[in-house]
């Protein structure tokens, strides 16, 4: 099994209300999972956000907790339900009703990868499923909903960033022909899970690096952000999609040439977004 369900970063002294969160770059594979895959080291990592935990270790550094997943995707969906189980993977799941993200194979424990690839030859156990929930799924949402509990308490306010990585293809269906490819896509389930104000100064952030984004599509957020986004009770999730192809060899699952500037690069937009929960001064000093 792997090592640990989570790894959560904390600041020296909290400041900002953001939560820093990445529940898609674990890469601890466990040996028993490896062993009775169809698919080779590449292929089963096809589905990770690689890298992004370390593209936004400066949370700390900024005031802001930072949490990271230690199980891969593959192993465990952190960013499904645990009610979406998938009937042809697990032996005794029920099919309730149409889920799209089931029925492509991406519960909460995955069937396929990336291009659709399957990742087993045979059927699981729901035992099986229901162990690596209870030990990698229930502890990083209960770490996450503290972090975000914690916040609120401190600021008046929680501010969860999601942070994903998306394959460069991905825009291929929504990118205008002519006009300059969106490099970071924002998904606030089209305002229902953050605030104008909040999502407007996540995407100014990203903007005055010089990154191009887009909001919602294809991407408006999956369980995480439905789940911890509320506005009206000051809980605010955004979820973040960043083009593979700006700092790794998608290919090869490797940081590419451009992957140093790119980290730096995004280390001044997660100050600026640490900011937008960072109250004011005066404020600040009372608490």
């Amino acid at each position: 099994m792997p090592k640990a369900a989570f790894t959560l970063s904390h600041p020296e002294r909290r400041t900002t209300s953001v939560v820093f969160a990445s529940p898609h770059s674990g890469r601890d594979y466990p040996w028993s999972f490896v062993r009775r895959t169809n698919l080779n080291e590449l292929s089963v990592r096809s589905s990770e956000d690689a890298f992004v935990d370390d593209l936004f270790e400066a949370a700390p550094r900024n005031g802001a907790p930072f949490i990271k997943a230690g199980a891969p995707r593959a192993f465990v969906d952190l960013n499904r339900s645990t009610e979406e189980l998938d009937p042809a993977l697990i032996e005794g799941a029920r099919r309730t009703g149409h889920n799209p993200r089931v029925a492509s194979g991406l519960g909460v424990i995955p069937r396929v990868v990336a291009n659709g690839k399957a990742i087993y030859s045979s059927k699981i156990t729901m035992d099986e499923a229901q162990r690596r929930i209870d030990a990698y799924w229930r502890p990083y949402h209960a770490a996450l909903k503290t972090q975000l509990d914690q916040a609120l308490g401190l600021f008046g306010q929680a501010i969860l960033v999601d942070c994903h990585s998306m394959p460069h293809e991905a825009m291929d269906a929504v990118a205008r022909s002519g006009a300059r490819r969106p490099e970071v896509v924002l998904g606030d389930r089209f305002g229902a899970a953050a605030s104008d104000e909040v999502v407007d100064r996540i995407e100014a952030a990203f903007a005055a690096a010089g990154l191009k984004v887009a909001r919602n599509a294809p991407f408006a957020g999956a369980y995480i952000t439905q789940h911890y986004g509320r506005p009206q009770e000051n809980r605010h999730a955004v979820q973040v999609e960043i083009d593979r192809a700006l700092y790794m060899n998608e290919r090869l699952i490797r940081p590419n040439g451009n992957f140093k500037a790119f980290k730096a690069l995004l280390e001044g937009v997660i100050a600026e977004i640490a900011e937008v929960g960072r109250p004011e001064p005066q404020q600040l000093a009372a608490e």
